[in-house]
């Protein structure tokens, strides 16, 4: 076995002893209380792409069949938002990857919610691993531009999520209601209406591992659970909350089924117009 290979397999074997303990630790405690929103899917394309490679997708997309109920939004890089949405057509919605913490001014490379406003972009995503982990972003940083963005117009996608060192621990649940505690704090009850939790292990971002879809369902679980018990029951049942980590055409239906799994969050494969087509339509599966 190759030393990359081999690698890679003892940080899965890993994640899922982790994943063992921790669920064994909470089953006793969460209780399942599905959610009731729309099944949503989100593709967060990254720093990809050309102009070429952009159209070709937005083409591919377009071309495919969206037939389940579903909400979809696709996230390209900011210098192409505006391409992408003189190519896409409905059902697909637009999102930033990104937007700062309060109105515009001296702040280079940074884009103002005001700017998504004005430019008719509806979502945004804050709070993504790689934003906190490389950009220093904190849980109340997080807190913040969610709430300015909201009182800007622009809806949010929230991230939340452990590394595997925190999985192994034992504190996958604690670092998800730390990251929600600090946007909680910030925002409204209502504000809810317009937010979107996504769940995404760090560990399983761009790897090719996922969780099962039961050690999936218990991080959701848990996740509604503490919105009942710190924001409100309607609220934890409205909220929709994204599986995102490694998703993909092979496992998404399987993840679908799940109750407390009310879409997901795509990286790699939303760059695969057939394949992000065949995840949106993985919501014929949903509870």
């Amino acid at each position: 076995m190759r030393g990359g290979q081999a690698s890679n397999n003892l940080v899965k074997m890993r994640a899922q002893h982790a994943f063992a303990r921790e669920n064994r630790r909470h089953a006793s405690s969460l209780v399942v209380c599905a959610g009731t929103g729309k099944f949503v899917v989100g593709g967060n394309w990254k720093c990809n792409g050309t102009k070429d490679s952009i159209d070709k997708l937005c083409a591919s997309l377009n071309s495919g069949k969206i037939t389940a109920d579903v909400e979809v939004i696709c996230a390209p890089p900011m210098v192409y938002i505006d391409r992408v949405q003189s190519k896409l057509k409905a059902p697909y919605q637009i999102a930033a990857q990104n937007c700062w913490v309060s109105k515009g001014g001296a702040f280079t490379g940074e884009v103002s919610a005001e700017m998504l406003k004005d430019a008719n972009i509806p979502w945004v995503i804050l709070g993504h691993s790689e934003r906190r982990s490389l950009c220093g972003e904190t849980n109340e940083f997080v807190g913040l531009k969610t709430k300015y963005a909201l009182d800007t117009g622009v809806k949010v996608v929230a991230c939340i999520g452990e590394s595997l060192a925190q999985r192994e621990a034992g504190d996958t649940l604690n670092v998800c209601f730390a990251q929600l505690k600090a946007i909680v704090d910030c925002v409204t009850e209502k504000d809810w209406e317009n937010i979107i939790i996504a769940y995404e292990p760090v560990w399983a971002i761009g790897t090719g591992k996922v969780a099962t879809p039961d050690q999936a369902q218990e991080v959701h679980a848990g996740v509604r659970k503490w919105m009942s018990e710190n924001v409100s029951p309607d609220v934890a049942s409205k909220v929709r909350i994204q599986y995102g980590g490694s998703v993909n055409a092979g496992n998404c239906d399987e993840l679908a089924t799940k109750p407390d799994i009310d879409g997901f969050l795509v990286g790699g494969a939303s760059l695969d117009g057939e394949a992000f087509v065949k995840i949106c339509n993985s919501a014929a599966h949903s509870k």
